[in-house]
């Protein structure tokens, strides 16, 4: 099989950074589609990414050293992220070879237009809703496929990496990103928006990104409670508030649940927070907007097992609960740390800022959250900024939102290196007690939650 993009064919790829989240999930549906994939990637035979390289390698992907080696006489094109930078080896052959050159998102939309597409956008909760509705549309028998950027544990259960599926209907679930403005090349089916805060982009900037892509959708779903997203024209508005098109009844908030009602249903998601309820109504949105049973979308709600990094709990003997999530812009944090502080009455919040420009730009909204969030029993610890390599400017470290939350309420702890706060932890932390460790991009983070863990049980 071949992939129209930009009005040509293409039936071999070569992934620069295959094994990121992303791109692996483009690679596997390629693969899975017949196209000829191969790729390179600087964590290359690695710990954190043997599973990844290992599962990518087994269904046909061919996996190079970052240096030039992957370029075969028969590489038809290259595929890039927005964080390869252009001295990359592989970059330089390929121009060298005179072989087109294409960003990801570029191959994403040639996707998405052989597919009757559904595109998640929002500055939150993308990778849950797109696992979510992809999780009820398939147990409603819709058969849809999958391109994400989380790992949905049921996927991985079944041998899978969980960030892609192929499937047999024309139904395609996909994350629209806003982080790099490539989600204006998209012309999905269906559209939903679902927040919009200050995240990668000035929230003005955002939101002309996803008025362009509302108009070039078929459908658009909008959470109505969200006040950024109501210049949005769209065909559905969903949301807690009863002004919205479709709205629930009554909802419930449990320490590891959330349900709502919407007429004579019940529809209950395992995983707790207001922040759950919206992931839940979103989805639900599409599915019943694509007619799947509201006794099956019952049933099946209760079945989903969510993604890696997404909440995962890891219960230790001493009955200390340790939480790994991806939150790292000031509206996750917000939302998981009102989530596990309506659970415990002691949080011990570690996180590791996912980019020194990503700091620097969130840095005053940073501060304010924790200044608000943090309780006198709470417990911060401020990791080390993660560097995932490049050229990057250092000005900016953890100590800076440490400063701006003095005077104010908890503990503000800033380690040098992260390892050293779990045996800190491990001393203090008591039964009933919740450490939830937050952060993006970095691999290790599940690891380093689950030496906590250990640590605590020692």
């Amino acid at each position: 099989m071949s992939l129209l993009i930009n009005k040509k064919k293409y039936s071999s790829l070569h992934f620069v950074g295959i094994l990121g989240s992303g791109m692996s999930a483009i690679a596997q549906y390629l693969t899975w589609s017949s196209v000829q994939v191969s790729g390179s990637d600087r964590l290359i035979n690695t710990e954190t990414t043997k599973y990844i390289q290992d599962t990518l390698e087994s269904i046909g992907c061919r996996i190079y050293k970052q240096d030039g080696s992957g370029i075969m006489a028969d590489t038809e094109g290259l595929v890039l992220s927005t964080a390869i930078e252009d001295s990359n080896p592989d970059i330089a052959k390929a121009r060298r070879n005179n072989i087109p050159v294409f960003h990801r998102s570029d191959v994403l939309a040639a996707i998405v237009n052989t597919k009757k597409t559904i595109a998640v956008a929002g500055t939150s909760g993308k990778s849950t809703v797109a696992a979510l509705t992809f999780h009820l549309l398939s147990s409603c028998g819709k058969k849809p496929s999958l391109i994400s950027g989380g790992n949905l544990n049921e996927l991985v259960e079944r041998g899978f990496i969980g960030n892609a599926y192929h499937d047999t209907s024309d139904l395609l679930v996909i994350e629209a990103d806003e982080s790099d403005g490539s989600l204006v090349k998209y012309k999905p089916y269906i559209s939903i928006f679902l927040n919009l805060s200050k995240d990668h982009k000035p929230v003005t900037e955002t939101l002309q990104l996803f008025h362009s892509l509302a108009k070039q959708s078929s459908h658009v779903f909008c959470n109505y409670d969200d006040r950024s997203l109501r210049s949005i024209q769209p065909t559905q508005r969903f949301g807690l508030n009863n002004k919205a098109d479709l709205f629930p009844d009554t909802t419930k908030l449990h320490d590891t649940s959330s349900s709502l009602i919407l007429g004579k249903d019940t529809f209950t998601t395992p995983f707790p927070g207001k922040y759950s309820l919206y992931n839940l109504l979103a989805a639900l949105t599409i599915c019943k907007f694509l007619d799947c049973d509201s006794n099956s979308l019952s049933k099946s709600s209760e079945t989903y097992k969510g993604i890696q990094r997404r909440f995962n709990c890891y219960k230790t003997a001493k009955g200390v609960t340790i939480i790994d999530d991806y939150a790292h812009n000031p509206e996750k944090i917000n939302a998981i740390l009102e989530t596990v502080q309506n659970i415990s009455p002691v949080i011990y919040a570690l996180f590791q800022p996912h980019g020194f420009a990503p700091t620097r730009f969130l840095l005053p909204e940073l501060i304010e959250v924790f200044k608000n969030r943090l309780r006198e029993s709470d417990v911060l610890y401020l990791l080390p900024i993660y560097y995932a390599g490049g050229t990057v400017n250092k000005d900016i470290s953890s100590m800076d939102i440490a400063e701006g939350l003095h005077p104010g309420r908890g503990e503000v702890i800033t380690p040098g290196h992260r390892d050293d706060v779990i045996s800190h932890i491990a001393s203090r932390a008591k039964p009933g007690d919740i450490v939830i460790s937050m952060g993006a991009r970095d691999p290790s983070l599940p690891e380093f939650a689950r030496s906590i863990a250990a640590a605590i049980d020692k």
